[in-house]
């Protein structure tokens, strides 16, 4: 079936932990024993409110984030984020920085996709300055943390843009590649930091 078929039929329904928590079961479960797969779930505590798709995405982060500029205020370190948003391409991260104007403040961004952007580049921004939101694709920012060029120890909330559709009407989830590489970074660290409960995961 197409997605535009199945949507035709029905509105979108916004995306809830359970959703996220499916999603992995089914991508572990040929290939991990059932202890593996314990280590790899997400109870609902791992999560924020999600989006009732009637947010912008500045109210949204409002929502979840009240103390924000105490967090902006307190945040000191280089090589990291507070904030850190997925999303599937490079010009949905854009628009999602702009998207956010209301509610960042004077706070720095930083972009985090590989379009017209060198690794090494982004690197040295995150070596040197002191960023409090990261805003990207999937692939890249495991790439930064794989080179050790992005540190998740300052990360509290990680964003995916779970609801948004492309012009294919494709979520990010529904895109191979970008599922893939989101699954891997989740798995590389950020389940275990919300297992421990230093992260929580919002779905915008």
């Amino acid at each position: 079936k197409k997605i535009s078929d199945i949507l035709e039929k029905s509105a979108p329904k916004p995306g809830v932990p359970k959703d996220l928590q499916d999603l992995l079961s089914q991508h572990f479960s040929a290939r991990r024993s059932v202890i593996e797969i314990e280590e790899l779930k997400l109870s609902d505590s791992c999560f924020l409110p999600a989006n009732d798709l009637t947010h912008s995405f500045s109210s949204y982060l409002k929502e979840i984030c009240p103390k924000w500029a105490k967090l902006r205020k307190n945040h000191k370190e280089t090589k990291s984020v507070v904030i850190l948003v997925i999303c599937s391409s490079a010009l949905r991260s854009l628009e999602l920085i702009k998207s956010m104007t209301a509610f960042k403040g004077d706070c720095r961004v930083l972009k985090l996709f590989a379009k017209h952007i060198k690794i090494k580049e982004q690197m040295t921004m995150l070596e040197k300055g002191v960023f409090h939101i990261g805003v990207g694709t999937p692939g890249r920012i495991k790439a930064l943390v794989e080179q050790d060029g992005l540190s998740l120890n300052s990360t509290k909330y990680m964003i995916l843009d779970w609801n948004w559709r492309d012009q294919k009407l494709r979520r990010m989830m529904d895109i191979p590649e970008i599922k893939k590489e989101t699954i891997d970074l989740l798995e590389m660290k950020i389940i275990k930091l919300c297992r421990e409960g230093s992260v929580k995961l919002g779905l915008f």
